[in-house]
C-alpha cells in the first residue's frame, strides 16, 4: 500500500483560525482517498487556572453506534473539563445512522488522538496527558481505544504514518457498552458497530470486540462509571470490564451507583444534584496529575 507522509501544514485544517473555543477540527482533509470523510472533533479550549496541567480529553458521546448525543453528552462533558482547566475535544464519529460501521469508529478515534498529540504545542497540551472519555457506545470505542492501539492500528493500515502514540493515557467509560457476548450484550449496538447477520456476528468477531476479553497489560489507567438500574446497557458489562482490568493490575476504579439510570452524562438533572459523579471522577483525575 502506497504511504502518506502526512505533514503538519496538511493537518491543520480549521473552520477559524483562532484556537478559541468551538474550532472545528476536520479530521480527514488532505488524506489520500479519505478526504469525503465527515469526522470532526470541536474544540473546547481550556479556561485558565492558577496552576494549569495542559492536559486535553477527547470527548464520544453515546448513541449505540448509530447516532450521537452531541449535546447531552458531549458539549456539557467538553464545557465542565474546560472549565477544569483541561482542553477537550468533542468527536463527531462516524456511525451506522450514515452507513458506517467498524473499523469507522476507531479510525477516527485514533486519527483524533493523533492530531491532538501532533499540534500539542500549537494547543498548549502536554502530549503526555491526552485521554478519552466515552457514554454508552463512546464508552466501548474509548476502551477499544485504551485496548487497540498496538493490535488495530488502523489509521496506518490507511498508509498514514505518525510518530506519536495512539495509546490514550487514561480512559473514562461510562455507562459503557463492553461486552459483544450474547447474554448481555446490547444488540443495537454490536448491529450498529459490526453489521447485522451471522457473518459479521461471528464468534470470532463477538470475542475480539468484547472489551472484557482483550485487555493489554498496558492498558492505560480507567475510571468506570454506572448505575444498577441502567435500563438499557445491562450493568453487568461495566462489572466485568472491571474484573479484566483488576485481573490484569491495570489501575482502575469502578464508580457504582444504586439510581441514575442511563444517559445523565454531566447535565444538570436529578442524579447529578444527588451524587455529583464528576466531582468523584475529578478526584481521580486530581491523582492522576490531569486535573489540579
Amino acid at each position: 500500500m502506497k504511504r502518506i507522509f502526512v505533514t503538519l501544514a496538511t493537518i491543520l485544517v480549521f473552520s477559524i483560525t483562532a484556537f478559541s473555543q468551538d474550532a472545528t477540527i476536520y479530521l480527514w482533509r488532505n488524506v489520500k482517498g479519505m478526504e469525503k470523510q465527515p469526522s470532526v472533533m470541536f474544540m473546547h479550549k481550556a479556561e485558565k487556572t492558577s496552576s494549569e496541567t495542559n492536559a486535553a480529553v477527547i470527548v464520544c458521546p453515546g448513541g449505540s453506534y448509530h447516532h450521537l448525543g452531541l449535546k447531552g453528552e458531549g458539549n456539557t462533558t467538553a464545557t465542565w473539563f474546560a472549565k477544569n482547566g483541561v482542553t477537550a475535544f468533542v468527536l463527531k464519529y462516524r456511525t451506522a445512522e450514515s452507513f458506517y460501521h467498524y473499523p469507522a469508529m476507531l479510525q477516527d478515534i485514533q486519527r483524533a488522538i493523533q492530531l491532538v498529540r501532533e499540534n500539542a504545542e500549537e494547543w498548549n497540551i502536554d502530549p503526555n496527558k491526552v485521554g478519552v472519555i466515552g457514554f454508552s457506545a463512546g464508552g466501548h470505542l474509548v476502551t477499544m481505544a485504551g485496548e487497540f492501539f498496538e493490535t488495530h492500528n488502523e489509521i496506518e493500515k490507511l498508509g498514514i504514518q505518525t510518530n506519536v502514540s495512539l495509546r490514550p493515557d487514561f480512559v473514562i467509560p461510562v455507562y459503557p457498552v463492553v461486552t459483544m457476548q450474547d447474554d448481555i450484550a446490547h444488540r443495537w449496538s454490536r448491529n450498529s458497530l459490526l453489521g447485522s447477520g451471522k457473518k459479521n456476528q461471528t464468534q470470532e468477531r463477538k470475542d475480539e470486540f468484547s472489551m472484557e476479553l482483550n485487555v493489554p497489560d498496558n492498558m492505560p489507567p480507567t475510571y468506570v462509571v454506572v448505575c444498577k438500574d441502567d435500563p438499557v446497557v445491562i450493568y453487568e458489562n461495566s462489572f466485568r470490564l472491571y474484573d479484566a482490568l483488576q485481573a490484569k493490575k491495570i489501575p482502575s476504579r469502578l464508580a457504582v451507583y444504586d439510581w441514575g439510570g442511563h444517559g445523565f452524562g454531566m447535565k444538570d438533572n436529578a442524579f447529578m444534584k444527588e451524587f455529583h459523579w464528576n466531582q468523584a471522577l475529578k478526584e481521580w483525575l486530581v491523582e492522576l496529575g490531569v486535573m489540579n
